[in-house]
């Protein structure tokens, strides 16, 4: 019968016996009559139709409804059943024949549900169901306190009797055979004469169920021993017993709290590392107890020839609970008296907290270790001391793990391996996490003395490494002063300007020639990575000029691009014209090495040190000198390797991009001029590149900076040209035309499609070369369809736009450059300009004759236009006549589009410069320029934490760029 909301009812909760699933509850309301008792009408209610009767419900009832319906027939068929099938199948030939051990599986389910229930179900009003379905057919009343349980063992002639008993407000209740049951096993809840009790000290509900038939249990003397070791032991240790057939002695002793560890190794055939276990235990004299063992005693069984005696220790709860607060401080987030880590990291946590826990009163133990490996436990000690020697810094170094002293070259070993060094004891000690922050770069650059074969030495360019040793770590330092010099580059001293020198350097200038002189007296090589047009030529002319005055040192060689070849033979002639200079190249070079020494500088390019390596590794030169060296970024170059090869008592490198696209950039130029500097090849990539760009970790940059930093001087123009007149940057966004646009629209949706599917499939990383194809092509189009479909004959909306403001800037008497990385896309451009009768100089990397052109667009009015491909005058060139520079097509790195500005934006310039750059409104082209403005942040520092452009690419910035 439907009950009303707007008449009073109540609440109340059925319980009835499942023919299969035993004791469950239902929830029902049920109409009051006036006088407040139950009536005959009433309806089930469950978690749906609950809201209709919510003034009647409570916070618990909504979630003692959820439990209810999760435990009734229905849903468990629904949970469990494999197939859609009827109840009665389900219980008759799934269930009670524990088909696939289906009636076990749903056994546990219930027990967990009837667990959570109960405890929530306290004070409230529960009924036994009728025989008739009546839901309130005799009320059950809660026991108004936790019971106590007591078990009871008496003697007779040839066997033990054994039975509980239950106690409760007083009394002792009578629960044997009178139609007492168990609601729950797992923990025990017992109905016992109309009461619903559970336990002060929960119990496993198995004990109780064979007294709710039977009154006691035989056990017979020839049994008696097992069964006492067996199942009377923990009875013992946890609750109170009464016996006339043995002892009880309870004793107190005090608690030691243990951290017991043992490795978990992994399966064979899976990849997962090795783990370790950690656990707090207490122990009590002999006996031990997991911390998550609550038994309040701890009990062992003794037999002797006066009977059995069991030997009881109390547990002391609140001592536990003091050591497992003062764990949990050093535990951190995860808090827990059982854990397990991966091996590493919990070997140091355990070494870095083994002194304090130890005074904290924790004791350490590892289980298995006799049958697997055993490791060291205790302090670690790493006692540095280092000395200036004439060419290097002698390092010795006291490591001790506990009474065990380890040489370094055996920590080297280890940090390069595994981390684990073998002690004399046969353990194994785990090199600390904190020695790697602190002297992994010592270590992995330490190199063997050349006098003793037990002693290792740091070379002297390490000395930045040398200091942070000695701020971080209270390493004992001793050091030069004047060596101390190069930490701050603004203390090193002041050297004269040689005689020979036509010409002033500015006072940066001046700066760099210092610098230049002193890394000379200790022999080590620099990089002088000033912005381009701040005149890196002028302060090496000067520093050669300087070298040939005071010690006529020797020939020194510089090698370039081929294209820079004249230009510094013109800079030597100006300004140091004393210079003797040899061009070595061409095909009829003489390769007779042995005449270099009749001048003071040879100038050579990339090209011929490739050809003829072998022929010139023979000469020892002064100073090798290479320009715009990102040619040999790339450390597998056969370029790279022949400069590599060649002789020279100095070495300097002059680039204003010192990094493109990645670390190992840097690594392949500093490793030029200071060999060993940033160790070997694979120490440097996992050691910093990974680190970097990978994990964008902004302490291994400090670090690599750190070490770079006395031996690279770079300034920018802001920082030390302030009378350049300023360059004012203008973005000029051209929309595309119809038929342009309809060709874009195509290839954007056939890459997109294409690429988001490879990603899917593939993963992000196989879809890079599809990637890179397809923004190329989306960027031709956006410049020009004609770029990648000869026989198009449309409009391109950027060529129109582009001719519009060349024209303007044309009348007004400007020049102008204009760069792009297409030549193609030069080549329209041409024939624009030729069929408007402009006159034009161009150089692409086909201009056999760059001079020639260069020298037209400088010296001759006619010509206000320069067409300029990036990749061929990007370097090299002095273009201060040009006041405006057009960028056709956005550059994947930023600093690319500054160098071709700076062919304009020089010392020598009078005007202001103005750059114009032509973006496709609503291409690539204007989602890269918003991707650049991150790229120009990282290219702006000296060391960048960018991978190629591409590679840097997230999921969601390729789709944002074919959106």
């Amino acid at each position: 019968m439907k009950v009303a909301t707007d008449q009073p009812f109540r609440l109340i909760y059925s319980l009835f016996e499942h023919e299969c699933l035993g004791y469950l509850f239902e929830s029902f309301v049920i109409q009051e009559d006036a006088k407040g008792k139950l009536t005959l009408s009433y309806q089930n209610i469950s978690a749906q139709n609950a809201p209709e009767f919510q003034q009647g419900l409570d916070e618990r009832d909504y979630e003692l409804l959820e439990i209810i319906d999760a435990m009734q027939q229905d849903a468990i068929m629904r949970k469990f059943s494999r197939k859609h099938i009827s109840l009665t199948d389900f219980f008759e030939k799934h269930y009670k024949v524990n088909k696939a051990g289906i009636k076990d599986e749903v056994d546990a389910y219930l027990e967990i549900q009837r667990a959570k229930l109960l405890p929530l179900l306290v004070g409230k009003p529960i009924f036994e169901m009728g025989k008739d379905g009546y839901p309130a057919e005799s009320e059950l009343q809660w026991a108004g306190e936790k019971a106590s349980l007591w078990f009871h063992f008496k003697k007779r002639e040839d066997h033990t009797r054994y039975f509980p008993t239950v106690y409760c407000e007083g009394e002792n209740i009578q629960f044997k055979q009178n139609g007492s049951y168990l609601l729950c096993k797992e923990p025990a809840w017992l109905v016992a004469n109309g009461k619903v009790y559970h336990f002060k000290i929960p119990v496993d509900g198995k004990k109780l169920i064979p007294f709710l038939r039977k009154f006691f249990i035989m056990i017979p003397d020839k049994i008696r021993a097992n069964y006492f070791q067996k199942f009377v032991t923990p009875l013992v240790a946890s609750f109170d017993v009464k016996s006339d057939s043995f002892e009880v002695f309870t004793e107190e002793k005090p608690v030691i709290p243990v951290l017991i560890y043992h490795e978990i190794l992994p399966e064979t055939d899976t990849n997962q590392e090795a783990m370790l276990a950690l656990s707090l235990n207490f122990q009590y004299g002999d006996s031990a107890y997991p911390a998550r063992n609550f038994q309040p005693y701890g009990v062992r069984l003794e037999e002797n020839a006066m009977g059995f005696a069991f030997h009881r220790t109390k547990r002391n709860f609140k001592a536990e609970k003091a050591f497992k607060e003062r764990l949990a401080r050093f535990q951190g987030v995860s808090q827990s008296e059982e854990w397990v880590l991966p091996l590493k990291e919990g070997m140091n946590w355990l070494n870095e907290h083994y002194e304090d826990l130890q005074k904290e009163g924790f004791n350490f133990q590892q289980r298995d270790a006799e049958v697997g490996r055993k490791f060291f436990v205790g302090e670690a000690k790493f006692i540095l001391e280092i000395r200036e020697n004439i060419d290097w810094f002698d390092v010795h170094a006291t490591i001790q793990f506990g009474e065990y002293r380890i040489s370094i070259k055996s920590l080297k070993n280890a940090m390069r391996k595994d981390g684990m060094l073998t002690l004399p004891n046969g353990e194994l000690a785990l090199v600390p996490a904190e020695w790697y922050s602190k002297y992994a770069d010592l270590v992995g650059f330490l190199e063997d003395h050349p006098e003793d074969d037990s002693e290792v030495i740091l070379k002297k360019h390490h000395l930045m490494l040398v200091e942070e040793l000695q701020q971080d770590t209270q390493a004992k330092v001793t050091i030069d002063r004047k060596l101390e010099q190069l930490r701050d580059f603004e203390q090193i001293e002041d050297y004269a300007i040689p005689d020979g020198f036509s010409g002033e350097l500015r006072p940066y200038q001046k700066a760099g020639y210092n610098w230049m002189r002193f890394l000379a007296q200790y022999k080590f090589g620099g990089c002088l990575a000033d912005d381009m047009g701040l005149g890196k030529t002028v302060q090496t002319l000067a520093l050669l000029q300087a070298s040939k005055e005071e010690s006529s040192q020797g020939t020194s060689l510089l090698v370039m691009p081929t294209s820079l070849i004249y230009n510094w033979e013109i800079e030597a002639k100006k300004f140091t014209p004393e210079l003797k200079v040899l061009i070595y190249t061409g095909t009829n070079r003489d390769k007779d090495v042995s005449k270099f020494s009749n001048y003071d500088l040879v100038l050579t390019s990339y090209g011929i040190i490739r050809l003829d390596v072998d022929i010139l590794s023979q000469f020892y030169f002064n100073y090798v000198i290479l320009d715009e060296s990102q040619a040999i970024k790339n450390p597998a170059s056969n370029i790279t390797q022949a400069v590599q090869k060649l002789n020279s008592k100095n070495r300097l490198i002059l680039t204003g991009t010192p990094l493109e696209n990645s670390t190992m950039d840097l690594w392949s130029q500093i490793t030029f001029i200071n060999p060993g500097l940033l160790g070997g090849q694979s120490f440097f990539r996992n050691e910093y590149l990974n680190p970097i760009e990978k994990k964008k970790d902004e302490e291994k940059t400090q670090k690599l900076y750190s070490l770079i930093k006395p031996f690279i001087l770079r300034r920018h123009k802001s920082q030390v040209a302030k009378e350049l007149p300023e360059k004012v940057v203008n973005v000029k966004y051209s929309s595309m035309a119809p038929e342009q646009q309809k060709r874009y629209d195509q290839v954007k949706s056939y890459y997109r499609d294409l690429i988001l599917g490879q990603i899917e499939e593939e993963g992000l990383k196989k879809s890079h070369f599809t990637l890179l194809q397809g923004l190329s092509k989306l960027r031709q189009i956006a410049n020009h369809p004609a770029l990648v479909e000869t026989a198009y004959k449309g409009e391109s909306g950027k060529m129109n736009d582009m001719m519009t403001t060349l024209e303007s800037g044309i009348s007004e008497g400007h020049k102008i450059l204009i760069f792009s990385q297409y030549v193609k896309h030069l080549s329209l451009v041409r024939q624009q300009l030729e069929e408007r009768n402009i006159v034009y100089s161009y150089l692409d990397g086909t201009t056999k004759d760059r001079k020639q052109a260069v020298d037209n667009f400088q010296n001759n009015d006619e010509v206000q236009v320069f067409l300029i491909s990036l990749k061929a005058g990007g370097v090299g060139l002095n273009l201060t006549k040009a006041d405006y520079v057009f960028i056709l097509d956005p550059w994947w790195n930023p600093a690319v589009e500054l160098q071709a500005v700076d062919r304009a934006h020089r010392i020598g310039q009078k005007k202001k410069v103005f750059t114009y750059k032509f973006i496709g409104k609503g291409t690539v082209e204007e989602k890269i320029l918003a991707l650049q403005q991150n790229k120009q942040q990282l290219a702006d520092a000296l060391i960048t934490t960018e991978e190629s452009f591409v590679k840097e690419l997230s999921q969601h910035d390729i789709e944002s760029l074919l959106s």
